[in-house]
């Protein structure tokens, strides 16, 4: 499967993560990349990232919104959905609006995408839908299952269905490396709520190779999860203030667990270890439903042997690696 003369719709695609694929689609001879997003000020911003890029689209709208959709997938052939509250803070309490957003949206998109038989839908997904504890892990998981559920009532539409998760992605909007950035250079102490937190980590590269390996692979169904590394995040703010305090203390303030967040995060559940399979650089897990058939289309891979499916587990990322981590992501965060 390959990019060149796709039409392709990015929703939630203004984001740092939609910055960084449209980037790597424009690689390939691709027909046209529509940029779906409900920010008007970040697809302004967005727009001066690509001056005289005439292969890109730019269309206002909310995925809540069935008919907006509906309009922006016409001719479509594979589609990225980014678009989601992401933030365990904002979903903890805005129960609803995540649940509009996250569920309601993401069934929007399925049902216009199997209406106008595209070709192939990835979901963004995250670690947090493993054994979720917030409303954001939870809207998350139902929308993989929505995902992977939609494979099985399209018909005779030709469009396949799966979702990769990611763990931090290292410099994105919102993430924590720029607000530990932001917090150092104001000489205002960081904030870290548990100092013993753990997290899967994944560099803005990985996530986006993570995207194109899964729409080229996929087979339906699927949740595809790379193998990331994990640290602590304590070891993550004494590298970053060594990194950019110039010498000055920085105080590292442990504020206490907040709402809906986890210590440590896990990648997946126990029981999809046991539908799962690995590559190289991913983990594959299938669906629960005719799982062993969907297997069966994959070649060459492996059961999962000695995963680390928890932040927890194995051996946490070094400064060195932090370090280098930081050097790659300079120009994101």
């Amino acid at each position: 499967m390959c990019f060149d003369n796709k039409r392709i719709l990015i929703t939630g695609g203004a984001g740092s993560v939609g910055n960084a694929l449209i980037k790597e689609l424009l690689k390939y001879d691709v027909n046209t990349i529509r940029v779906f997003d409900l920010s008007e000020n970040e697809i302004y911003k967005l727009k001066n990232n690509f001056v005289g890029e005439k292969r890109l689209r730019y269309l206002i709208g909310d995925v809540r919104d069935l008919n907006r959709v509906r309009l922006a997938m016409e001719g479509i052939d594979i589609v990225i959905h980014l678009a989601a509250m992401k933030h365990v803070y904002a979903c903890e309490y805005n129960p609803f609006e995540a649940t509009k957003t996250n569920i309601e949206g993401l069934q929007n998109v399925i049902d216009c995408a199997r209406n106008e038989n595209v070709e192939r839908v990835i979901f963004t997904s995250t670690d947090k839908a493993a054994h979720p504890l917030s409303v954001m892990g939870m809207t998350k998981l139902i929308g993989e299952k929505l995902v992977s559920s939609a494979n099985y009532y399209k018909g005779d539409k030709r469009t396949l269905f799966a979702s990769v998760r990611f763990g931090n992605v290292v410099g994105s909007n919102g993430s924590v490396v720029p607000l530990f950035k932001k917090q150092i250079l104001n000489n205002e102490p960081i904030r870290i709520t548990d100092e013993n937190m753990t997290r899967f980590v994944i560099t803005m590269g990985k996530a986006i190779s993570l995207i194109c390996t899964a729409i080229k692979i996929m087979k339906g169904g699927e949740t595809f999860v790379w193998k990331m590394k994990t640290l602590k995040i304590t070891d993550l703010a004494n590298s970053m203030i060594s990194r950019y305090a110039n010498g000055r203390e920085v105080e590292i303030i442990i504020t206490g667990k907040a709402e809906g967040e986890k210590i440590h995060e896990e990648i997946m559940s126990d029981e999809e270890l046991s539908r799962a399979i690995e590559t190289d650089n991913l983990y594959i897990i299938f669906p629960m439903i005719d799982y062993l058939n969907i297997r069966n289309k994959y070649e060459n891979t492996k059961p999962v042997e000695n995963p680390v499916i928890a932040s927890n587990m194995g051996f946490h990322m070094s400064k060195e690696e932090i370090n280098n981590l930081l050097e790659a992501e300079t120009d994101l965060c």
